[in-house]
């Protein structure tokens, strides 16, 4: 955490570190909590993957469509209104169906191929997609690597890319370990470099959406110098917990930690996060409904509070973000 030279009342930049499911629901809260303030949100690029010659950002596109407000808020990733016409027409021909996209989806996607066949790189790129589909300026959607870096898993079935095992398989297969293909080599986005070291005397109040740990937040925090530099730059680090009575609310959270041995519960993830990335964190927020682990759990841990962390609605994700806001004004 950086000194204490930068004072509490001064308006903070907000970084927020993002998975697609909760993440990109927290980013959407947040942009209706700051009503134009600016604010900014690092995606994970390690779900990233190559599908029929074009690159597929899963996170990065359901922040996009979060922030953009078109989401499909059932299935809480691709378009709302979507239609099926070219993925319908790909399976009749013998294409591979077991990842759907959609027909606006798709069109996103044709955007970005082009657009990183011209040497665009992937930062600039996600800015492009989001000036074309109305993201407020105020808000900055940047990759967290340029770099190439990939998820993959070993499973009961074998190694497996990650939206192998995630959408093919559905999660199925035994978990035994999580590697990032290509992180020793990469580098954090060099737009997030000048927004953490340009902040100057400015505050980074820096938060861990309830992602993933595995799948969505350690792509991140792994590349090389990214959990130093958010240390030195950062006022506080909040991390808030995926885990709530002790299941994921979305996603396979849960199953992987279980797989691993670990307690399913908000306290295992904390002590994974705390071990993996010490003193790092500033803050740990938990769900309400964990208040009595909570309560047995300060006496070694006092940093955690908790609060309804559930985002069940829009509305929900806007009270969330404001608490959220507040809890990293009061942190000093």
């Amino acid at each position: 955490m950086t000194s204490g030279s930068i004072c509490a009342e001064e308006q903070a930049e907000i970084v927020l570190l993002s998975g697609g499911g909760g993440g990109a629901r927290l980013a959407a809260g947040l942009h209706a909590a700051t009503t134009g303030e600016r604010f900014n949100v690092v995606t994970n690029t390690g779900d990233d993957f190559e599908h029929l010659g074009l690159t597929i950002c899963p996170d990065t596109d359901s922040v996009l469509y979060a922030l953009s407000q078109q989401i499909d808020p059932v299935r809480g990733w691709g378009r709302e209104g979507e239609t099926w016409g070219v993925f319908d027409e790909l399976t009749k021909l013998g294409g591979p169906d077991w990842f759907q996209l959609g027909d606006k989806d798709l069109a996103l996607h044709l955007i970005r191929a082009a657009l990183l066949a011209d040497g665009v790189g992937l930062c600039e790129v996600t800015a492009v997609l989001a000036r074309q589909l109305g993201v407020t300026s105020a808000v900055s959607i940047m990759p967290a690597t340029e770099d190439r870096l990939r998820t993959c898993v070993s499973t009961s079935e074998g190694e497996m890319a990650f939206q192998e095992y995630f959408v093919k398989h559905r999660c199925a297969p035994q978990l035994m370990a999580v590697r990032y293909e290509g992180i020793a080599e990469a580098k954090p986005s060099p737009r997030l470099v000048d927004l953490l070291v340009g902040a100057g005397s400015r505050a980074v109040d820096v938060v861990l959406g309830p992602s993933n740990p595995f799948l969505s937040l350690a792509p991140i925090l792994d590349l090389p110098g990214m959990a130093d530099l958010l240390r030195e730059r950062a006022r506080h680090v909040i991390a808030v917990s995926p885990i709530v009575e002790g299941q994921a609310l979305k996603g396979p959270a849960a199953k992987i930690m279980s797989e691993l041995g670990l307690s399913v519960s908000a306290a295992g993830w904390m002590q994974w996060m705390a071990d993996r990335y010490p003193d790092l964190i500033d803050l740990w927020v938990w769900d309400e409904r964990d208040h009595a682990l909570a309560d047995t759990t300060r006496m070694t841990h006092p940093n955690i509070v908790v609060t309804d962390t559930v985002m069940s609605d829009p509305e929900r994700a806007r009270q969330f973000a404001e608490w959220i806001l507040r809890a990293s004004r009061d942190g000093d």
